[in-house]
């Protein structure tokens, strides 16, 4: 039997095909797997999540400049920052089944089960103590969530340690011991695992024989570290500085799943931050909480978060933190912290030969900066919001509804203009209405169907604002707004239509 998170990821992947927000790519074609296009109502809504990121790093602070860097890079690139030797996923088979999995995802899957079994033990007490209950004792004192805590805890040493030390017979001994089953056949009759690189290449040149190869970059960072010293000084920064950018990435993901969490072509949105030696755990805890603050904003509720500080760190960072989401089939990374130290311009000017240092007048010395980097995943992003957002409601008349409860700054359409009946000067009233606010924010006009199959339209791709005109319209210039999340309506006058929407949509702190 399917679980209640898995029914709501079914619900959430058939509302975004039906209401234009995602849909199977090349799909009459019978689709490609792992691959997705982003719809009307998909391609508005990324859209105004890259806007918010964008503007809250770039607009928002005097020291952090964009960058839009090419896909294609030197594939020495690639060999500096260790992607050609080691970006790989370790492969697993099924021999029952025939079917391929990535080793570390069956792990992680198991590891996903045992923080599920925390949980409801922590729903079950807090509905258990009501308003007295602690959670943060209860998480470190009750037996059986130590007991799962402390299995996580060294399964992921151990998983950890395995591939470190490059001892993929361990991984594979990993997955026998804990019981894992093929999730098709249910068999735990494994191959060996082994190595697999996720860069896509390619050639570059008139003729394939003699041409270069190259890669589609697996990540955007490296594009700002190899336009570091362009960057600053065209832009004549100073320590502590940042480089902002939002790209597209790929990666032949073997087992690309959960809908467009996990994608062979992605985007992300990655700012790295530039600073002086000995500075780096000071911006790396300010960056933590910075970032935080940033999802809290658009008002998701704090409880579907998770920071998970990283134990075992990758030999170029010294400090990492992840934050998690909880996305229907459970807890998985949405946006990721970490101090990188100087391992990438370091990497470069060794590779290069060319000097990426910066010279600091106050200590009148040159050095290397260290990196703090903020990296996230913008599908996942939208996956997060949809995942937040997507709620059925039983109404007090009996009825129900399907409504996106997207934040309102970020929801793809702000404004729906409906005139009440398609008749007696209303739609031209109404046409009147739209042609003023189309220029403040994204609007829909429609006037097919009942007032109430209209607002349930507008519900459902997450529409904060309907605007409706009736017979008093015309008599004294006020309109009615419907508000989506409550659906309380009241009558404005046309004229304060743009500054009412404007105002309540405003995502800054309200003083």
């Amino acid at each position: 039997m399917a679980s209640k998170g898995e029914d709501q990821f079914k619900k959430i992947i058939s509302h975004c095909k039906e209401y234009g927000f995602i849909y199977p790519s090349s799909e009459i074609y019978d689709g490609l797997s792992a691959v997705y296009d982003y719809g009307p109502n998909g391609a508005e809504l990324k859209n105004n999540i890259k806007d918010y990121w964008w503007k809250s790093m770039v607009q928002h602070h005097e020291n952090i400049v964009g960058l839009d860097a090419a896909i294609f890079m030197h594939p020495t690139v690639w060999k500096a920052s260790g992607h050609l030797e080691a970006f790989n996923d370790p492969l697993i088979d099924n021999k029952d089944s025939k079917k391929r999995y990535r080793a570390d995802i069956l792990i992680e899957d198991y590891i996903a089960k045992l923080e599920d079994k925390i949980q409801k033990e922590v729903e079950k007490a807090a509905k258990r103590f009501g308003e007295k209950f602690d959670e943060k004792m209860f998480r470190e004192t009750n037996p059986r969530v130590m007991a799962n805590r402390e299995k996580i805890e060294s399964i992921n040493s151990r998983f950890v340690k395995a591939m470190e030390e490059e001892r993929l017979d361990d991984v594979k001994a990993l997955i026998e011991e804990l019981g894992i089953a093929c999730p098709v056949s249910g068999s735990k009759n494994w191959t060996e695992v082994r190595q697999f690189n996720l860069m896509f290449n390619t050639k570059m040149g008139s003729l394939s024989d003699g041409a270069n190869e190259v890669y589609l970059r697996p990540e955007t960072a490296q594009g700002i570290f190899v336009n570091y010293l362009n960057v600053q000084k065209t832009s004549r920064m100073k320590l502590p500085f940042g480089i902002a950018q939002v790209g597209k990435a790929f990666r032949n993901e073997i087992v690309a799943r959960q809908f467009i969490f996990r994608m062979r072509e992605f985007e992300q949105m990655e700012m790295q931050y530039f600073v002086t030696p000995g500075q780096e755990k000071e911006w790396f805890e300010y960056w933590k909480k910075e970032r935080m603050r940033w999802h809290l904003a658009m008002g998701i509720p704090e409880k579907f978060f998770r920071v998970h500080e990283h134990e075992k760190l990758a030999h170029y960072a010294n400090a990492a933190v992840d934050i998690e989401f909880w996305f229907p089939f459970g807890l998985k990374e949405l946006e990721g912290v970490h101090s990188r130290t100087d391992f990438d311009l370091g990497a470069h000017q060794k590779f290069s030969g060319k000097k990426l240092q910066y010279f600091d007048p106050e200590t009148n010395k040159s050095y290397v900066p260290y990196v703090v980097e903020t990296s996230i995943g913008l599908d996942r992003m939208f996956l997060a919001i949809l995942s937040y957002a997507y709620n059925e409601e039983k109404l007090e008349d009996g009825s129900e509804r399907v409504v996106m409860n997207i934040p309102p700054a970020l929801a793809p359409v702000k404004v729906a203009v409906l005139p009440l009946l398609k008749k007696d000067g209303l739609p031209e009233k109404a046409r009147e209405i739209f042609d003023r606010l189309k220029y403040d924010f994204n609007c829909h006009y429609e006037e097919k169907d009942a007032i109430g199959r209209r607002y349930r339209r507008q519900d459902a791709i997450g529409t904060p604002y309907c605007i409706t005109i009736d017979h008093d319209t015309l008599k004294d210039n006020s309109v009615t707004i419907r508000e989506r999340d409550s659906m309380e309506q009241d009558r404005i006058p046309i004229e304060k239509i743009s500054a009412v929407v404007a105002e309540r949509i405003d995502i800054r702190p309200k003083k």
